[in-house]
C-alpha cells in the first residue's frame, strides 16, 4: 500500500482540474446560485475547532436560509439537543462550509467562508416559524461559492425511492443508547415516547 503524502504526488495522479470546475467558483452568491439556496430545505454545516471537526445537518422548509446580500446568508438555529458542537467550534474558529441539497436535484451547492453567531431579538423574530423563535442566527460570509456536479448523488441513487431503506432494518435510537449504557438506559420507553417528544420539540 502506497500512501500519497505530497501535492506533487497528488497532482501526478489526478492532473489538472477540468475547466468547468475552475470557472464555476466565485467569491459571491450570484443570482443563479441564490436560486439553489432559495429552493433548498436542507444544508450541512461543517466547522472546525480544537477538539476536531463537526458536520451538522440543518433543515426547514425551502427558503429557510436567507440570502441577505451577495456575500451573506443567515441560518436560524432551531431547537435541538443543546450540544451546540458547531457553535462551540465557530466561537473559536470562524471557518465553515455549507453544502445545500434539494430533493430530486443532483447538483449541490457549496459555500466556504466564515461564520458568526448572532443573538438579536428582532432578528430572531424575523425567523419565527409556527410561533417559535430560533435560539440564535448564524451569519455566514461567503468566500468561495460553487456548484457540485450530480455524479455522487447519481451513483448513490440518493433520490431514488427504490433505494430507500426501511427504518425498521436499522437499530433504533433507544436500542443504541441502551446498548451503549449496557442496559442502564431505558431504550424502549425512549423510543415509545419519541413521536410525541418530536411533535412537541421540533420547533
Amino acid at each position: 500500500m502506497t500512501r500519497v503524502t505530497s501535492l506533487d504526488d497528488l497532482e501526478a495522479i489526478y492532473g489538472a482540474p477540468v475547466e468547468a470546475a475552475v470557472l464555476k467558483e466565485i467569491d459571491y452568491i450570484s443570482d443563479h446560485y441564490r436560486a439553489f439556496i432559495d429552493r433548498s430545505p436542507f444544508v450541512v454545516l461543517a466547522t472546525a475547532g480544537p477538539e476536531g471537526l463537526d458536520c451538522s445537518p440543518r433543515g426547514d422548509p425551502a427558503g429557510f436560509v436567507r440570502v441577505v446580500d451577495p456575500k451573506t446568508v443567515m441560518i436560524p438555529d432551531r431547537l435541538g439537543n443543546n450540544r451546540v458542537d458547531a457553535w462551540r467550534n465557530i466561537i473559536r474558529d470562524p471557518r465553515c462550509s455549507l453544502l445545500f441539497l434539494i430533493p430530486g436535484i443532483g447538483n449541490t451547492l457549496r459555500i466556504n467562508g466564515t461564520a458568526e453567531i448572532l443573538n438579536d431579538p428582532e432578528l430572531n423574530q424575523s425567523f419565527a416559524f409556527n410561533g417559535k423563535l430560533p435560539r440564535t442566527v448564524l451569519k455566514v460570509t461567503a468566500e468561495r461559492v460553487y456548484f457540485q456536479c450530480p455524479k455522487a448523488l447519481i451513483r448513490s441513487r440518493l433520490w431514488d425511492p427504490k433505494s430507500h431503506v426501511d427504518r425498521a432494518e436499522l437499530p433504533s435510537s433507544g436500542e443504541i443508547l441502551e446498548a451503549l449504557t449496557q442496559g442502564k438506559f431505558d431504550g424502549k420507553t425512549y423510543d415509545a415516547n419519541y413521536p410525541k417528544r418530536l411533535q412537541e420539540t421540533i420547533y
